[in-house]
C-alpha cells in the first residue's frame, strides 16, 4: 500500500473524516503589551481546549478512522497527551485499547487516561521505554499501533489544527507550535506550505528538531526538561523530517524557565491553564527567542492543559 501524501488535500480530507468526533478549538486575540514584550497582534489558538486536552486528539481520531482495527484492539505509547487520546478516541468508538507511558508522565494524564477505562501500563523512565512495551504488545498480539507522531495519518489529523487556523486568522504571517516528535509541526506545515512561516518551539533540554536540523537527518537527542512528558521523544520523527525541510520550518530553543514563565504570564494574562508543553510556544515570545518583525502578526498554539497546576480542592 502506497504511503499516504501529507498535504494539503490529505489533511482535507481527514478533516471531514474526523470533523463531528473534534472541537473547532477558538482562538483569542492578544497584544504584545498584555504581557510586556515587544509584539504586535498575538493569535493564541486553544488547543488545549480539545477533547482529552490536547490537539493529540485528531491524530488520535485520524488513526481509528481510516485503518482497520483488529480485535486485539490499538496501542499506543506517550508521554500522556498521545495516550489519553487515543484512549478517549478508543473508547469513543467502542474500542479496547491498551496505552503505555512512562513514569515521568504526569499525574493529571495518567488519570486521564485511567478515566476512559483503558488498559494502562507505567513503566520505564522515557518515553523511548515506553514505545519498546508497546512495540512488544503490538508484536504479541496483533494490536494495531498508534504511533504518537511518526504516521502519516497522524500528521493529517494534527494538520486539521491549520486549517481551523487559518479560517479563524487568515492573515497571519507567522505560527509557533512547540516541537517533541514533530507530528504537529509537521501537519501545520503542511497545511501551510510555505504561504506562512511556522516556527518549532523547542526545549533546551530536549532538542530534537535542532539536533536533526544540525544532522540533516533525524538523530538523537537529550530527553529531559519540565515538558520531558510530551516534548522529549528521543529524536524528531522520520516520516516528519523530510516535510519540515520541504515547507522551510524553521527552530528556536527555549529554556525551561522560560517555559514556566510561559504558564504563568498565560494564566496572568488570559486565564489560560497550560502545561509546559503546551506553553513552550509562547515562551520564544516572551522570552525574546523569537522576535516579530514590526507589523508582523503572529499566532501562537497552545498545544496542551493537561497539568495538576489548578487544585479545587486545596
Amino acid at each position: 500500500m502506497a504511503e499516504l501524501r501529507v498535504d494539503r488535500d490529505g489533511i482535507a480530507r481527514i478533516e471531514k473524516v474526523i470533523r463531528p468526533h473534534i472541537r473547532r478549538t477558538p482562538v483569542v486575540e492578544a497584544a504584545g503589551r498584555d504581557f510586556g514584550i515587544d509584539a504586535g497582534a498575538i493569535t493564541v489558538k486553544l488547543e488545549l481546549l480539545q477533547h482529552a486536552g490536547s490537539f493529540k486528539t485528531r491524530g488520535a481520531f485520524a488513526n481509528l478512522l481510516t485503518r482497520d482495527v483488529p480485535a486485539a484492539g490499538v496501542a499506543a505509547a506517550s508521554g500522556g497527551n498521545h495516550g489519553a487520546a487515543v484512549a478517549h478516541a478508543a473508547a469513543s468508538l467502542g474500542l479496547p485499547a491498551r496505552i503505555f507511558v512512562p513514569s515521568i508522565s504526569s499525574p493529571a494524564k495518567i488519570e486521564r487516561i485511567r478515566r476512559t477505562g483503558a488498559d494502562l501500563v507505567v513503566g520505564g523512565d522515557r518515553y523511548a521505554d515506553a514505545l519498546a512495551a508497546c512495540d512488544a504488545w503490538v508484536a504479541a498480539t496483533g494490536a494495531l499501533s498508534v504511533h504518537a507522531f511518526d504516521q502519516a495519518e497522524t500528521m493529517l489529523g494534527q494538520g486539521t489544527l491549520a486549517l481551523e487556523l487559518e479560517s479563524q486568522a487568515p492573515d497571519l504571517d507567522t505560527v509557533l507550535v512547540g516541537v517533541g516528535g514533530g507530528g504537529l509541526i509537521g501537519g501545520i506545515a503542511a497545511w501551510y506550505a510555505g504561504r506562512v512561516k511556522v516556527v518549532g518551539v523547542e526545549p533546551e533540554a530536549a532538542p530534537t528538531l535542532h539536533r536533526a536540523f544540525a544532522a540533516g537527518r533525524p538523530v538523537d537527542a537529550e530527553t529531559g526538561g519540565i515538558a520531558a512528558d510530551s516534548l522529549a521523544p528521543k529524536r524528531i520523527g522520520e516520516r516528519v523530517f523530510p516535510v519540515l525541510r520541504q515547507h522551510g520550518t524553521a527552530a528556536v530553543l527555549v529554556a525551561d524557565e522560560a517555559i514556566r514563565e510561559s504558564q504563568r504570564a498565560l494564566w496572568q494574562g488570559l486565564r489560560i491553564v497550560a502545561e509546559p508543553g503546551g506553553a513552550a510556544a509562547f515562551a520564544a515570545l516572551l522570552s525574546g527567542r523569537y522576535r516579530p518583525a514590526p507589523g508582523e502578526r503572529v499566532g501562537v498554539v497552545v498545544s496542551g492543559g493537561n497539568t495538576t497546576a489548578v487544585d479545587f480542592d486545596r
